[in-house]
């Protein structure tokens, strides 16, 4: 079945993520091309670039379309760009070697469909969070905690 749009794009943003060691040994150098390569992908050119000191980018320029990734150690965050104009790429599989290498405590991805001409409505993203399972106990667990502070002290139960 041929789609009726000319690429995805799909971003990424890495909460709480375990950055350190791979920008101190350069793990995140070998470990990306190699994740590419797993997943189907291939690299036609990359740079990697320190632009400050709490801000790395690394841009990948992809047979299938292009990567980008800016790291931010000092508040564990990472965000990340895919373009994909080739329809038979995966990039399920690349998000969950992202999510592998930097280890979120929450991932949110949006999708967006680039040259849609199947309809006259606007574009709308579709967004996806993924929160680690501990996060998500702690969440709830006080959310219930305020729930229960809150209608003990509800006028309405005296």
């Amino acid at each position: 079945m041929e789609e009726k749009i000319i690429a995805r794009h799909q971003t990424m943003d890495l909460y709480n993520c375990k950055v350190e060691q791979l920008l101190g040994q350069g793990g995140i150098k070998t470990e990306l091309p190699n994740l590419l390569k797993e997943t189907g992908f291939h690299i036609l050119a990359s740079d990697v670039e320190r632009l400050e000191p709490d801000h790395v980018a690394i841009l990948l320029l992809l047979k299938e379309g292009h990567f980008a990734i800016h790291i931010y150690p000092h508040i564990a965050y990472v965000a990340a760009d895919l373009f994909i104009c080739n329809h038979t790429a995966e990039p399920e599989k690349l998000v969950k070697g992202i999510r592998a290498i930097f280890k979120p405590e929450k991932l949110r991805t949006t999708y967006l469909k680039r040259g849609d001409f199947t309809g006259l409505v606007d574009m709308k993203p579709r967004t996806k969070t993924k929160i680690a399972p501990l996060k998500r106990i702690n969440s709830t667990g006080a959310k219930v905690i305020r729930f229960l502070a809150h209608r003990k002290h509800s006028p309405m139960l005296d």
